[in-house]
Protein backbone atom coordinates (compact mmCIF):
# COMPACT_ATOMS: atom_id res chain seq x y z
CA UNK A 1 0.00 0.00 0.00
CA UNK A 2 1.21 3.30 -0.96
CA UNK A 3 0.93 6.62 1.29
CA UNK A 4 -0.98 9.83 0.15
CA UNK A 5 2.22 11.31 -1.42
CA UNK A 6 2.44 8.97 -4.26
CA UNK A 7 -0.76 10.52 -5.18
CA UNK A 8 1.05 13.39 -6.68
CA UNK A 9 3.98 11.47 -7.55
CA UNK A 10 5.61 12.24 -10.97
CA UNK A 11 4.23 15.89 -11.65
CA UNK A 12 6.72 18.45 -10.12
CA UNK A 13 8.41 19.27 -13.27
CA UNK A 14 8.81 22.95 -14.94
CA UNK A 15 7.17 22.88 -18.28
CA UNK A 16 8.61 24.19 -21.77
CA UNK A 17 6.51 27.21 -23.33
CA UNK A 18 6.69 27.66 -27.10
CA UNK A 19 6.69 30.66 -29.16
CA UNK A 20 6.83 30.49 -33.44
CA UNK A 21 10.12 31.43 -34.51
CA UNK A 22 8.79 33.80 -36.81
CA UNK A 23 7.28 36.01 -34.59
CA UNK A 24 9.71 35.75 -31.68
CA UNK A 25 11.24 39.28 -31.48
CA UNK A 26 15.06 40.11 -31.97
CA UNK A 27 15.64 42.34 -29.30
CA UNK A 28 13.65 43.34 -25.49
CA UNK A 29 11.01 45.40 -25.71
CA UNK A 30 12.09 48.88 -25.69
CA UNK A 31 9.90 49.46 -22.64
CA UNK A 32 12.55 46.91 -20.91
CA UNK A 33 15.21 48.55 -22.67
CA UNK A 34 14.34 52.18 -21.09
CA UNK A 35 14.35 50.90 -17.58
CA UNK A 36 17.18 48.98 -18.17
CA UNK A 37 16.01 45.76 -17.34
CA UNK A 38 17.90 42.62 -18.27
CA UNK A 39 18.85 39.39 -17.55
CA UNK A 40 21.77 40.78 -15.78
CA UNK A 41 20.32 43.53 -14.07
CA UNK A 42 20.11 43.67 -9.84
CA UNK A 43 17.10 44.96 -8.80
CA UNK A 44 16.55 46.19 -5.10
CA UNK A 45 13.70 44.21 -3.44
CA UNK A 46 12.04 47.22 -1.10
CA UNK A 47 9.82 45.07 0.80
CA UNK A 48 12.37 42.84 2.23
CA UNK A 49 15.78 44.93 1.82
CA UNK A 50 17.68 42.02 -0.21
CA UNK A 51 19.12 42.34 -3.43
CA UNK A 52 17.70 40.25 -6.19
CA UNK A 53 20.46 39.45 -9.13
CA UNK A 54 18.69 38.53 -11.98
CA UNK A 55 21.65 36.42 -13.64
CA UNK A 56 20.92 33.99 -10.58
CA UNK A 57 18.02 32.59 -9.37
CA UNK A 58 15.64 35.77 -9.54
CA UNK A 59 13.14 35.11 -6.53
CA UNK A 60 14.41 36.68 -3.34
CA UNK A 61 14.20 34.57 0.18
CA UNK A 62 11.10 36.18 1.39
CA UNK A 63 9.07 35.07 -2.31
CA UNK A 64 10.57 31.62 -2.26
CA UNK A 65 9.25 31.15 0.87
CA UNK A 66 5.69 32.30 -0.22
CA UNK A 67 5.22 30.34 -3.08
CA UNK A 68 6.49 27.36 -0.81
CA UNK A 69 3.87 27.51 1.63
CA UNK A 70 1.32 28.71 -0.87
CA UNK A 71 2.34 24.77 -2.49
CA UNK A 72 2.37 23.19 0.95
CA UNK A 73 -0.78 24.00 1.67
CA UNK A 74 -2.06 22.67 -1.89
CA UNK A 75 -0.13 19.49 -1.28
CA UNK A 76 -1.51 19.03 2.50
CA UNK A 77 -4.82 19.26 1.34
CA UNK A 78 -4.57 16.96 -1.55
CA UNK A 79 -3.21 15.09 0.79
CA UNK A 80 -5.87 15.00 3.45
CA UNK A 81 -8.75 14.46 1.04
CA UNK A 82 -6.90 11.49 -0.23
CA UNK A 83 -6.91 10.01 3.21
CA UNK A 84 -9.80 10.80 4.50
CA UNK A 85 -11.16 8.74 1.10
CA UNK A 86 -13.04 5.90 2.93
CA UNK A 87 -11.90 2.12 1.30
CA UNK A 88 -9.41 3.95 -1.51
CA UNK A 89 -7.14 1.79 -3.51
CA UNK A 90 -4.27 3.52 -2.98
CA UNK A 91 -2.47 1.93 -6.07
CA UNK A 92 -5.24 3.37 -8.69
CA UNK A 93 -6.08 6.69 -6.72
CA UNK A 94 -3.42 8.43 -7.95
CA UNK A 95 -3.16 11.79 -10.66
CA UNK A 96 -2.69 9.80 -14.02
CA UNK A 97 0.09 10.63 -16.00
CA UNK A 98 -0.68 8.34 -19.01
CA UNK A 99 -4.13 7.08 -20.99
CA UNK A 100 -3.20 3.92 -19.22
CA UNK A 101 -3.29 5.15 -15.74
CA UNK A 102 -6.27 7.47 -16.48
CA UNK A 103 -8.47 4.44 -18.29
CA UNK A 104 -7.78 2.39 -14.51
CA UNK A 105 -8.94 5.65 -12.20
CA UNK A 106 -11.84 6.15 -14.94
CA UNK A 107 -12.94 2.50 -14.54
CA UNK A 108 -12.42 2.96 -10.76
CA UNK A 109 -14.19 5.82 -10.08
CA UNK A 110 -17.15 5.05 -11.81
CA UNK A 111 -18.00 2.82 -9.22
CA UNK A 112 -16.24 4.93 -6.22
CA UNK A 113 -18.09 8.18 -6.84
CA UNK A 114 -21.36 6.23 -6.87
CA UNK A 115 -21.09 6.45 -2.79
CA UNK A 116 -18.49 9.02 -2.65
CA UNK A 117 -19.41 11.98 -4.95
CA UNK A 118 -18.90 14.70 -2.89
CA UNK A 119 -15.12 13.35 -1.90
CA UNK A 120 -14.27 12.38 -6.02
CA UNK A 121 -15.44 16.18 -7.05
CA UNK A 122 -13.74 18.12 -4.39
CA UNK A 123 -10.25 15.99 -4.76
CA UNK A 124 -10.81 16.58 -8.48
CA UNK A 125 -11.34 20.39 -8.06
CA UNK A 126 -8.28 21.03 -5.92
CA UNK A 127 -6.52 18.59 -8.12
CA UNK A 128 -6.73 20.64 -11.75
CA UNK A 129 -6.18 24.15 -9.35
CA UNK A 130 -3.20 22.77 -8.26
CA UNK A 131 -2.22 21.89 -11.76
CA UNK A 132 -3.04 24.97 -13.13
CA UNK A 133 -1.68 27.33 -10.00
CA UNK A 134 1.84 25.49 -10.50
CA UNK A 135 1.86 25.10 -14.31
CA UNK A 136 2.00 20.92 -13.60
CA UNK A 137 1.37 19.20 -16.42
CA UNK A 138 -1.67 16.90 -16.28
CA UNK A 139 -4.71 19.04 -17.02
CA UNK A 140 -5.97 17.68 -20.34
CA UNK A 141 -6.08 14.26 -18.93
CA UNK A 142 -7.86 15.52 -15.68
CA UNK A 143 -10.42 17.15 -18.94
CA UNK A 144 -10.65 13.34 -20.08
CA UNK A 145 -11.58 11.86 -16.43
CA UNK A 146 -14.28 14.90 -16.18
CA UNK A 147 -16.20 13.80 -19.31
CA UNK A 148 -15.90 10.52 -18.57
CA UNK A 149 -17.29 10.58 -15.03
CA UNK A 150 -19.31 13.21 -15.44
CA UNK A 151 -20.81 13.38 -18.95
CA UNK A 152 -20.72 15.79 -21.77
CA UNK A 153 -22.38 18.71 -19.82
CA UNK A 154 -21.95 18.72 -16.55
CA UNK A 155 -17.96 17.65 -17.75
CA UNK A 156 -17.96 20.73 -19.59
CA UNK A 157 -19.04 22.98 -16.72
CA UNK A 158 -16.57 21.32 -14.23
CA UNK A 159 -13.34 21.54 -16.81
CA UNK A 160 -14.60 25.07 -17.83
CA UNK A 161 -14.57 26.33 -13.84
CA UNK A 162 -11.68 24.75 -12.67
CA UNK A 163 -9.34 25.54 -15.17
CA UNK A 164 -10.52 29.36 -14.67
CA UNK A 165 -10.43 29.43 -11.14
CA UNK A 166 -6.61 27.47 -11.71
CA UNK A 167 -5.93 30.51 -14.44
CA UNK A 168 -6.52 32.87 -11.71
CA UNK A 169 -4.66 31.52 -9.31
CA UNK A 170 -2.18 31.16 -11.23
CA UNK A 171 -2.83 35.13 -12.32
CA UNK A 172 -2.46 36.74 -8.75
CA UNK A 173 0.25 33.80 -7.64
CA UNK A 174 2.51 35.22 -10.98
CA UNK A 175 1.35 39.00 -9.90
CA UNK A 176 3.17 38.18 -6.61
CA UNK A 177 6.57 36.42 -7.54
CA UNK A 178 6.23 36.50 -11.37
CA UNK A 179 7.77 39.21 -12.86
CA UNK A 180 11.61 38.71 -11.70
CA UNK A 181 10.72 34.66 -12.60
CA UNK A 182 9.78 35.88 -16.59
CA UNK A 183 12.40 37.88 -16.79
CA UNK A 184 15.12 35.46 -15.85
CA UNK A 185 13.41 32.50 -18.02
CA UNK A 186 11.30 33.86 -21.22
CA UNK A 187 12.53 37.57 -21.77
CA UNK A 188 12.07 37.58 -25.22
CA UNK A 189 8.72 35.63 -25.21
CA UNK A 190 7.73 38.05 -22.30
CA UNK A 191 8.77 41.01 -24.57
CA UNK A 192 6.99 40.02 -27.69
CA UNK A 193 3.73 39.52 -26.16
CA UNK A 194 3.76 42.45 -23.95
CA UNK A 195 4.50 44.53 -27.21
CA UNK A 196 1.03 42.39 -29.06
CA UNK A 197 -0.91 43.29 -26.21
CA UNK A 198 0.49 46.81 -26.00
CA UNK A 199 -0.96 46.98 -29.97
CA UNK A 200 -4.07 45.52 -28.76
CA UNK A 201 -4.89 47.75 -25.47
CA UNK A 202 -8.23 49.11 -27.43
CA UNK A 203 -10.02 45.61 -28.08
CA UNK A 204 -7.74 43.49 -25.79
CA UNK A 205 -10.64 41.29 -24.79
CA UNK A 206 -10.85 40.07 -28.16
CA UNK A 207 -7.57 39.68 -28.78
CA UNK A 208 -7.29 37.32 -25.65
CA UNK A 209 -10.42 35.41 -26.56
CA UNK A 210 -8.22 34.45 -29.79
CA UNK A 211 -5.42 33.45 -27.74
CA UNK A 212 -7.54 31.20 -25.52
CA UNK A 213 -9.19 29.44 -28.19
CA UNK A 214 -6.70 29.25 -30.71
CA UNK A 215 -3.23 27.20 -29.62
CA UNK A 216 -1.18 30.05 -30.71
CA UNK A 217 0.65 30.83 -27.14
CA UNK A 218 0.59 28.10 -24.23
CA UNK A 219 -2.58 28.62 -21.99
CA UNK A 220 0.11 28.56 -19.15
CA UNK A 221 2.39 31.15 -20.56
CA UNK A 222 -0.96 33.37 -20.95
CA UNK A 223 -1.60 32.45 -17.13
CA UNK A 224 1.64 33.89 -15.56
CA UNK A 225 2.94 36.52 -18.31
CA UNK A 226 -0.73 38.39 -18.20
CA UNK A 227 -0.27 40.11 -14.85
CA UNK A 228 3.27 40.90 -16.13
CA UNK A 229 2.36 42.22 -19.09
CA UNK A 230 -0.54 44.30 -17.68
CA UNK A 231 -3.93 42.88 -18.93
CA UNK A 232 -6.31 43.42 -16.39
CA UNK A 233 -7.98 40.70 -14.08
CA UNK A 234 -11.43 41.55 -15.56
CA UNK A 235 -10.54 40.76 -19.28
CA UNK A 236 -8.38 37.74 -18.50
CA UNK A 237 -11.05 36.58 -16.16
CA UNK A 238 -13.56 36.50 -19.00
CA UNK A 239 -11.46 35.90 -21.93
CA UNK A 240 -10.09 32.62 -20.20
CA UNK A 241 -14.07 32.07 -18.76
CA UNK A 242 -15.34 32.10 -22.68
CA UNK A 243 -12.31 31.23 -24.41
CA UNK A 244 -11.74 27.72 -22.82
CA UNK A 245 -14.96 26.66 -23.83
CA UNK A 246 -14.16 25.30 -27.41
CA UNK A 247 -11.05 23.22 -26.66
CA UNK A 248 -12.57 22.11 -23.32
CA UNK A 249 -15.81 20.67 -24.97
CA UNK A 250 -13.29 18.54 -27.61
CA UNK A 251 -11.28 17.25 -24.64
CA UNK A 252 -14.46 16.39 -22.52
CA UNK A 253 -16.50 14.57 -25.29
CA UNK A 254 -13.20 12.40 -26.39
CA UNK A 255 -13.74 11.46 -22.74
CA UNK A 256 -16.60 9.69 -23.59
CA UNK A 257 -14.96 7.56 -25.22
CA UNK A 258 -11.58 7.35 -23.72
CA UNK A 259 -11.06 3.55 -24.51
CA UNK A 260 -10.95 4.45 -28.14
CA UNK A 261 -8.58 7.37 -27.76
CA UNK A 262 -4.93 5.76 -28.78
CA UNK A 263 -2.91 8.69 -28.03
CA UNK A 264 -3.02 12.76 -26.90
CA UNK A 265 -2.29 13.67 -30.03
CA UNK A 266 -5.49 12.27 -31.52
CA UNK A 267 -7.13 14.80 -29.36
CA UNK A 268 -5.89 18.17 -31.82
CA UNK A 269 -6.13 16.95 -35.43
CA UNK A 270 -6.01 19.18 -37.95
CA UNK A 271 -9.89 19.41 -38.58
CA UNK A 272 -10.13 20.15 -34.96
CA UNK A 273 -7.19 22.42 -35.03
CA UNK A 274 -8.80 24.35 -38.18
CA UNK A 275 -12.30 24.47 -36.53
CA UNK A 276 -10.25 26.32 -33.21
CA UNK A 277 -8.71 29.06 -35.13
CA UNK A 278 -12.17 29.86 -37.39
CA UNK A 279 -13.69 30.06 -33.98
CA UNK A 280 -10.73 32.40 -33.03
CA UNK A 281 -10.87 34.41 -35.92
CA UNK A 282 -14.57 35.11 -35.47
CA UNK A 283 -13.57 36.63 -32.20
CA UNK A 284 -11.50 39.39 -33.51
CA UNK A 285 -13.57 39.97 -36.78
CA UNK A 286 -14.89 42.86 -34.54
CA UNK A 287 -11.78 44.63 -34.00
CA UNK A 288 -10.98 44.62 -37.73
CA UNK A 289 -14.46 46.46 -38.58
CA UNK A 290 -14.04 48.41 -35.95
CA UNK A 291 -10.46 49.87 -36.68
CA UNK A 292 -11.89 51.09 -39.97
CA UNK A 293 -13.85 54.04 -38.97
CA UNK A 294 -11.18 54.79 -36.57
CA UNK A 295 -8.33 54.85 -39.79
CA UNK A 296 -10.82 56.50 -41.70
CA UNK A 297 -11.25 59.69 -39.25
CA UNK A 298 -7.38 59.89 -38.78
CA UNK A 299 -7.38 60.35 -42.50
CA UNK A 300 -9.73 62.93 -42.94
CA UNK A 301 -8.36 64.96 -40.22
Amino acid sequence: MRTGSSFLSGYFTLPSFWIPAATAPSTLDPLLQEKGESNSTVEANSDNGEARNESSFPLTRLETMAVVALFTVFVGGLIAIFLTMPDADRDVFKLPRTLEELRKLTEYLSVYAQDHTLQVLLGYVVSYVFLQTFMIPGTILMSLLAGALFGEYYGLLLVVSTATAGACSCYFLSKLVGRPLLNWLWPDKLAFFRDEVAKRKDKLLNYMLFLRITPTLPNTFINVASPIVDIPFDTFFWATAIGLVPAAFVTVRAGLALGELQSLRDLYDFKTIATLFFIGLVSIVPTVFASKPTEQAKENS
